[in-house]
């Protein structure tokens, strides 16, 4: 198999970490076990050049794959299709010149992406430039260190050996993805080219779909930390060297790799030059409108606004696991109305996956899993960015259609009242609780400073003006009818210790 890639690579992924090793690599060993190819993945590591002299180097590039089920039970296997690890690292010599071999192969079909959504950004909040983005343009594609600014340069190197088409697909959690990477990409090179770096006629190849295609896509599966009990499986069935390691960077990663059962990845079918045939690996190959259309049934309705409310009344409630929340009958009957009775009538639907289905696995066997540690306190980070989307479509939705009216709804307000309700920082016993970051806390905290457990009037004044900011709820409250039905649920969680618990016990 190494050899077969090295002389004719048809995939690069870039981001070597755990999400890729278990789910992305996963999906090409299913077609090399099935004899449907005879090549395997190279992985490049644009962060963390750690990961690759620690894990994959001592291990052969192999991985030990733990599905952790929601019964309690584990079941193990080997991936073995990573051909290989490299630093995408332009001052390693030695690294650099192999990724660059690579991408003048006519072989190559596609390189795919999961470096998070931050790794896309050229620009700060303020617009400008971030510095590792400007100093490489300033540098020119030869010594490129920011992922696109990498991208760019392996692209040029392409498009100089005869510019045979690739497609550059991210498989990153975020919205629009391949229109994230492609800014990116396209940026970089366009400041190369403001530069005198490379021609007119490399950005026309670049920003020519039917050379190089940036395909969309939606993932879906939670890959938490090595767990401890996964670590001690392995050392009872014989496994040595199991036990992970932090670098210096702050990964946290093992030799293993542990994560859920459940897998989603839909893809745009967008490959100018072929592609692995995916769809034998379980990969939905679709068109763009499907693969939006599937992550907006996630984000609006199917999982992220679960995963919300969740979050925001289990560090009210004293929880630190999203499994143990799933025991609270109260917590699981909110959740169960804002996905099925408010959130299904308006769902889109992307045909090719049944939202109902999505939301019975969700609830029935993703969120319970004792396996997953995830804690409300981590999804609760960020969540004045996250409301807008994952609530504020759904009641867009309802406003539009003239059989629904919003003042029917219940369990969303709710979820809304519980977060003002958890800026306050005071959990359900009136105890001091801490508040996970969040780009607006300080001012949104500023707004609610006079409000006061016990006084179910102090968050009168602060609420006329929150309520009716549209950007904050991706609607007007007030103008939609929902902003009184907040203010009733907010002023019942001011009465006092308690208050949230028996807020719950109404639904």
């Amino acid at each position: 198999m190494l050899k077969a890639t090295e002389e004719n690579p048809v995939w690069v992924h870039f981001g070597a970490g755990n999400i890729f090793r278990i789910f992305i690599a996963g999906l090409q060993q299913r077609l090399l076990d099935a004899g449907v190819t005879d090549k395997g993945i190279i992985a490049a590591e644009t962060f963390d050049m750690e990961i690759i002299d620690r894990i994959y180097a001592p291990f052969d590039s192999l991985t030990m794959g733990v599905t952790l089920r929601g019964n309690g039970s584990t079941e193990k296997a080997v991936i073995a299709s990573i051909a290989k690890g490299i630093k995408a690292n332009s001052a390693d010599a030695a690294s650099w010149d192999e990724l660059k071999a690579i991408f003048r192969k006519p072989s190559l079909q596609m390189a795919s992406y999961t470096i998070t959504e931050k790794g896309y950004a050229l620009r700060g909040l303020n617009g400008d430039l971030l510095p590792l983005a400007a100093e490489d343009i300033k540098r020119g594609p030869a010594s490129p260190r920011h992922a696109m600014a990498v991208t760019a340069a392996l692209l040029y190197e392409r498009f100089q050996a005869g510019g045979t088409p690739i497609a550059i697909v991210s498989m990153d959690n975020c919205s629009h993805n391949g229109e994230e990477l492609r800014a990116g990409v396209v940026g970089m090179a366009e400041g190369w080219e403001k530069e005198g770096f490379v021609s007119k006629d490399f950005i026309a190849w670049l920003t020519d779909e039917e050379k190089v295609s940036f395909p969309w896509s939606m993932i879906d599966k939670i890959t938490p930390r090595p767990h401890p009990s996964v670590e001690e499986q392995l050392k009872a069935d014989g496994l040595e060297d199991m036990s992970p390691i932090v670098t210096g960077k702050g990964t946290y990663i093992a030799p293993f790799v542990n994560a859920e059962e459940a897998q989603y990845l839909v893809v745009e079918d967008r490959f100018p030059n072929g592609r692995p045939e995916l769809e034998k690996a379980g990969v939905y190959l679709t068109d763009r409108q499907t693969v939006n259309d599937t992550e907006r049934m996630k984000v609006t309705t199917c999982l992220n606004p679960l995963h919300t409310a969740l979050a925001v009344y289990g560090c009210l409630l004293g929880y630190t696991k999203i499994c143990d929340e799933m025991q609270d009958k109260d917590l699981v009957k909110l959740i169960r109305t804002i996905g099925y009775v408010e959130g299904l009538p308006v769902v889109t639907d992307p045909k090719i996956i049944s939202p109902k289905a999505f939301i019975d696995e969700v609830v029935e066997k993703r969120l319970p899993n004792p396996f997953m540690p995830d804690t409300p306190q981590r999804i609760a980070t960020d969540t004045s960015q996250k409301i807008p989307v994952r609530f504020g479509e759904t009641l867009k939705s309802y406003v539009a259609d003239e059989k629904l009216n919003p003042a029917d709804l219940t369990a969303i307000p709710m979820a809304i009242a519980g977060w003002l309700r958890y800026l306050l920082g005071v959990d359900d016993k009136g105890e001091k609780m801490e508040v996970s970051g969040d780009p607006m806390l300080s001012e949104l905290q500023d707004v609610l400073k006079d409000v006061r457990l016990g006084d179910v009037h102090s968050g009168d004044a602060a609420l006329d003006t929150l309520l009716t900011n549209s950007h904050l709820f991706g609607v007007d409250l007030k103008a939609a009818g929902l902003a009184e039905k907040v203010r009733a649920d907010f002023q019942k969680l001011l009465e006092g210790p308690g208050a949230v618990r028996a807020l719950l016990e109404t639904l």
